[in-house]
């Protein structure tokens, strides 16, 4: 593997932990500690040290520890070829679930933003503007695409 190559592949590893914090923090209203994460592992018989976690959550080192996978995807409860970036791995579909509840927030929290920016207008400029951030958030949207490949999503 290139110096390259393992760069990207540490980022992509970086994004699928993140994104699994998210849908963890999405699901119960708090992100999942290294302590609880590491905790986890050790009773599975796996260390996990703060620095390691650092590096792969961060995406500075690219990890190929099958059984780390195997642990964290336990803990999160998703499929260790996601996880690894595996070819052919499907995202979970606890996250997609996850993505298109984010992207409805984020559209409602930019229909409110337009509306109180806006201010006076009028419902039919109003209802335009709402048919289009709809159009522009939707998971078929060219935008939604992209954010789903960005976060390692292989499937298509």
């Amino acid at each position: 593997m290139t110096e390259d190559e393992s760069n990207t592949a540490a980022e992509d590893l970086a994004k699928r932990l993140r994104l699994l914090l998210d849908v963890v923090d999405a699901e119960t209203g708090t992100e999942p500690t290294f302590t609880q994460i590491a905790r986890f592992l050790e009773g599975r018989g796996m260390n996990l040290s703060r620095s390691r976690w650092t590096y792969m959550v961060n995406g500075h080192r690219y990890v190929q520890d099958r059984p780390l996978f195997e642990g964290l995807a336990a803990f999160f409860d998703v499929d260790p070829g996601f996880l690894a970036g595996d070819a052919g791995a499907e995202t979970p579909a606890k996250v997609s679930a996850q993505l298109d509840l984010v992207r409805a927030m984020r559209n409602a929290r930019v229909k409110t933003y337009a509306a109180r920016t806006l201010g006076d207008i009028s419902p039919n400029a109003l209802q335009a503007i709402s048919r289009f951030l709809d159009a522009e958030m939707s998971p078929t949207s060219p935008g939604a695409r992209d954010h789903i490949a960005d976060v390692g999503a292989t499937d298509t």
